[in-house]
């Protein structure tokens, strides 16, 4: 993080009404972008991106600056989006920790997809994935977290995680051939 940020950040911890204004310019497009991945709804993301910065002034006490306060105010975003979507009834779906394989992870490099399908059937794909399977693999593919960071994000196992990643990445493959081939889902 640049010094600049970390000055903004600094004058924000003494409630400085115009670093924090600063800062919310800064980062709010960002936010609503990583807000829209995961609520198709353009209202329900502004919302969240709302609430997302107040939590995050009203807890910047706490942040160290370990991570970019970008990385660090995202991971608010996913967490009061997942919560909006959990209220709304689209639970997560807790898998059985006993039927859980770990899945060998040289097979993560190993997903190509056809050079034909475009992005768009890609996203499309994306969101027709049970939710259990859906977050998981937006926050890896598209968000780039690592197992532990998925973990603790959606409070599951890092087994867990590597499952559903590896079903959800079948799945999504299932999916864009069906696409592809002309076959509506």
């Amino acid at each position: 993080m640049n010094s600049f940020t970390i000055g903004i950040v600094e004058k924000c911890k003494q409630n400085d009404r115009k670093a924090q204004l600063q800062l919310y310019n800064q980062y709010c497009d960002g936010m609503f972008v990583v807000a829209k991945r995961f609520v198709k709804d353009t209202l329900e993301a502004e919302d969240i991106v709302q609430e997302s910065f107040i939590k995050a002034f009203a807890k910047l006490h706490q942040y160290k600056a370990e991570v970019t306060f970008g990385a660090w105010l995202k991971r608010i975003v996913i967490n009061k989006s997942i919560d909006l979507l959990k209220s709304k009834k689209q639970q997560l779906l807790e898998l059985d920790e006993v039927h859980l394989k770990v899945v060998d992870s040289s097979y993560e490099d190993e997903w190509l997809v056809d050079d034909a399908i475009t992005l768009n059937e890609v996203k499309d794909a994306i969101s027709k994935l049970p939710d259990k399977y859906k977050y998981v693999v937006m926050m890896f593919l598209v968000e780039g977290y690592d197992h532990q960071e998925i973990a603790q994000v959606l409070n599951i196992t890092e087994v867990a995680s590597r499952t559903q990643l590896s079903r959800g990445k079948t799945k999504l493959k299932e999916l864009l051939t069906l696409s592809h081939n002309g076959t509506r889902y």
